[in-house]
């Protein structure tokens, strides 16, 4: 399946917002969005897009598949139950990792007992968008410091055109890539125009109460 295919499904889902006003999590301004929550309705395309993403792989060379929260949860899940069809002996796990901290200190930990799993495993990696390659990079982090082999970083969606180098020299494999463009707010077009900001995806409706606005 080409990338074209892989836009169609994702289309399909309601996971590809365009011609709107979008405020970014980097507080950037866009007219679209990967809306991956709308993806995650849809139990057949996200099994159909996630058995994609476990087949770049030897099944029996994965032993256990992390992704960060929210989205990463499910991702995790699925890829490892494809996986697990395809191996030859074995399980391949399915952990997650949670946020802690807040702003420049948060970090991704590995808790619950499911750092236990990570020490000398080869691990694969998942998300769902990729627009900084932060929260994967932190997730990446983790399992190295855990004693934990990264085999690949494995995404849906690289809109942010995050390299290797950006996730801690990880290899990326990507079903497809978005190239959004954004703008600072105070060079943003559709403010110009006075475009209402999208409230129901991004952080537009952060965005406008911090500004005073009742939404």
């Amino acid at each position: 399946m080409n990338k074209d295919s892989v836009m169609q499904m994702l289309s399909g889902a309601g996971a590809i917002i365009v011609d709107s006003h979008i405020v970014y999590t980097s507080g950037r301004h866009g007219s679209a969005y990967v809306n991956k929550d709308s993806l995650y309705l849809h139990t057949g395309t996200t099994s159909e897009l996630c058995k994609l993403m476990a087949s770049k792989y030897d099944a029996d060379k994965i032993d256990v598949v992390v992704g960060p929260t929210v989205g990463g949860v499910v991702l995790s899940q699925w890829v490892a139950h494809h996986l697990n069809a395809k191996r030859s002996s074995g399980e391949t796990l399915s952990i997650y990792a949670e946020k802690e901290g807040e702003g420049e200190d948060k970090k991704m930990d590995i808790k619950r007992g499911y750092d236990l799993c990570i020490p000398n495993k080869n691990v694969l990696v998942v998300e769902d968008v990729l627009t900084t390659g932060g929260s994967a990079k932190k997730v990446i982090e983790t399992v190295r410091a855990l004693g934990g082999n990264v085999i690949a970083l494995s995404v849906l969606c690289n809109r942010g055109n995050v390299s290797d180098k950006d996730v801690a020299d990880t290899k990326i494999d990507a079903l497809t890539t978005v190239n959004l463009e954004s703008w600072p707010e105070e060079a943003c077009p559709l403010c110009e125009k006075k475009m209402p900001i999208n409230t129901s995806v991004g952080k537009g409706k952060a965005f406008l109460e911090k500004r005073g606005a009742v939404v």
